[in-house]
């Protein structure tokens, strides 16, 4: 079947609601809206709606809120999750143990996560490609940027630090993983392969973030632990993250002008084979005020769960037994990026690996070159000591899972060995951190190395 622009055909339900002026897009704007990696991969979790019964509420308004509601808040199959929302609220307003508040905070911002990228991706639709590909380099990771802006807020930097590891980590290793894992084995009679050219500027901007964590530790524990030393690894840590954030925003340009053929044909493919399958164009399903204001107010409801994940870390921590080390770098990304992980893994089980490449490796890139560096640049601003420096367990952990994702990557080929490998590594870690109870004593370390290379 051809789709083609001018054969787009908008329901009643979209001509009836108050956005229908929003909803007649250009032509060329509505064809040329192409969805990122995270996109595609968080529409897996979307189910569609019935406007059946809506079509029948008497009231204009009513019915347009209505059909907002269905779209926005009953259009995931996370839907289950919501309740968890005004749980946790409760739960803070009537004092319940705070572990209760971390666990409902944490569910509720499940689908709260699938939800901003759903919006992001309705917003674009009237933005165009460029603006809409600006909106998903910042918004995708919005849920962890908002938990790290609160964890820099009320001067928890150790938690800033290790749950925006976690996520890197988790991308490199479990979502890749399991992805190449459940793909490989699916395909076991073909072979699966991808692109080379994306995998391999991922893989270097990784790279870059790596040397970028490495110095200021090396620095740390060369010249010992002093004012003077902290002082040199602040200036250090702050001239990296405006490096960083330049090298992201030329990656930046790089996907969305010079090199967009790059990284749009295989996104392309894989749209019009989904519109193939489910008899369904691409439209906007709400208008454009209507996404905006829905994003707005879902993103003061993850402010909100953000301040309560954040100001209960410790005690669910003393309350469960487990370290916060183990639960910011563990358990948080697994919770928030839930859709995303399950979506990258489904497409690789469809022999589609381009996309989930895109998702584990673009969401890596962008935690490691753009919410890191962010933070040490408004933390600079706030007059708050953030570094780059990650610890010397933080740091290995990351420098391994970086290169054995790099080898892994390196031929453009697939089998569910690699996928075996890296799921593996990331079990490794995740009971390394398991173990570790508590923050090392960082001077007792610092004192045992500065022997080291003084010896």
């Amino acid at each position: 079947m051809d789709h083609h622009p001018q054969d787009r055909v908008f329901s009643s339900s979209d001509l009836e609601n108050g956005d229908a002026k929003e909803s007649l897009l250009t032509k060329e704007q509505s064809w040329s809206v192409i969805k990122s990696p995270e996109s595609l991969s968080s529409s897996i979790m979307r189910k569609k709606s019935d406007p059946v019964l809506i079509s029948t509420v008497r009231f204009q308004s009513f019915r347009h809120f209505l059909a907002n509601i269905q779209q926005v808040i009953l259009g995931t199959k996370l839907a289950v999750l919501f309740p968890s929302v005004p749980l946790a609220i409760l739960a803070d307003f009537y004092k319940f143990g705070r572990a209760w508040i971390f666990a409902l905070s944490l569910l509720g911002l499940t689908p709260l996560a699938e939800r901003v990228s759903f919006l992001t991706e309705q917003i674009a639709y009237y933005t165009g490609p460029t603006v809409g590909g600006l909106l998903n380099a910042t918004c995708g990771n919005a849920t962890e940027m908002i938990i790290a802006l609160f964890a820099l807020h009320q001067n928890k930097i150790h938690v800033l630090k290790l749950s925006l590891l976690g996520s890197i980590l988790s991308n490199l290793l479990l979502v890749l993983g399991t992805s190449l894992l459940f793909g490989g084995l699916a395909n076991l009679k073909r072979e699966q392969r991808y692109d080379r050219k994306q995998t391999d500027v991922y893989s270097l901007l990784l790279l870059l973030g790596l040397l970028c964590y490495m110095f200021p530790l090396t620095l740390r524990y060369l010249m010992g632990e002093d004012a003077t030393t902290a002082n040199h690894t602040l200036e250090l840590s702050r001239v990296s993250s405006t490096a960083m954030l330049i090298s992201y925003f030329a990656y930046i340009f790089f996907q969305l002008k010079t090199s967009k053929q790059l990284f749009e044909s295989k996104k392309e493919d894989v749209v019009v084979e989904e519109e193939e399958e489910e008899e369904e164009e691409e439209k906007a399903v709400i208008g454009f005020w209507s996404a905006f204001t829905w994003l707005v107010g879902m993103t003061v409801v993850i402010a909100i769960l953000s301040e309560y994940v954040v100001g209960t870390i410790e005690d669910a921590s003393n309350s469960w037994g487990i370290s916060v080390s183990f639960i910011s770098i563990i358990l948080l990304p697994i919770v928030g990026n839930a859709a995303e992980h399950a979506g990258s893994v489904i497409f690789a089980y469809k022999n589609k690996l381009d996309i989930s490449m895109g998702v584990a490796l673009g969401s890596a890139v962008q935690i490691s070159m753009f919410v890191v560096p962010s933070c040490v640049v408004i933390a600079w601003i706030m007059h708050i000591h953030m570094d780059l420096d990650f610890n010397l367990l933080e740091t290995v952990s990351l420098a391994f899972s970086i290169i054995i994702a790099a080898f892994a990557l390196q031929d453009g080929t697939s089998h569910y060995m690699k996928g075996t490998v890296l799921f593996l590594s990331y079990v490794i870690i995740a009971a390394c951190f398991l173990v570790h109870k508590a923050l090392p004593n960082q001077m007792t370390v610092s004192k045992r190395f500065t022997g080291l290379f003084a010896a």
